[in-house]
Formats: structure tokens, sequence, C-alpha cells
């Protein structure tokens, strides 16, 4: 099979069965060159696609306060 058929199955695939996931993963680095710094991971995935976004924060929790969009992400943090 070449690369462009596999593209091409990829693309392909029927996503209208995936289940509605959103989740913000905040993962605190315990470093002590970093105190208080940490990973804000966003997952989103459903039938329309899927999407992830990560960005290293001083204050995670905080940023993930300011974002309203995200009301309804369930929240998982990692220490």
């Amino acid at each position: 099979m070449t690369r462009d058929e596999l593209k091409q199955l990829w693309f392909s695939i029927d996503y209208s069965n995936v289940k509605e996931k959103k989740q913000i993963i905040v993962t605190m680095d315990n470093s002590i060159h970093w105190p208080g710094y940490g990973e804000v991971e966003i997952r989103r995935e459903g039938p329309d696609g899927f999407s992830t976004f990560k960005t290293h924060e001083e204050f995670p929790l905080e940023y993930v306060k300011t974002r309203k969009e995200y009301g309804e992400y369930e929240l998982i943090i990692n220490e």
C-alpha cells in the first residue's frame, strides 16, 4: 500500500459514531527550576473530528479559569 493510498483511507474513515468527549488536563511541573508552572492540554473529540492544544503556563489553573469557552469540559488535574 502506498503512502497516498493510506492517506486517502485515513481521510475516508467515518467518524459520525464517535462519542463527544471534552477534557482539560492540567499537569503541574514539580521541577525546582520552574516552581508554579505546569502544562495545560485541551482535548476535544467527536463526530466532527479531533483537536488538541497544549501550552506551558506559569499559573495553569488561573489560565484555565480565564477560558470561559471551556465551561463544559471535564477538568483533570495531575501532579
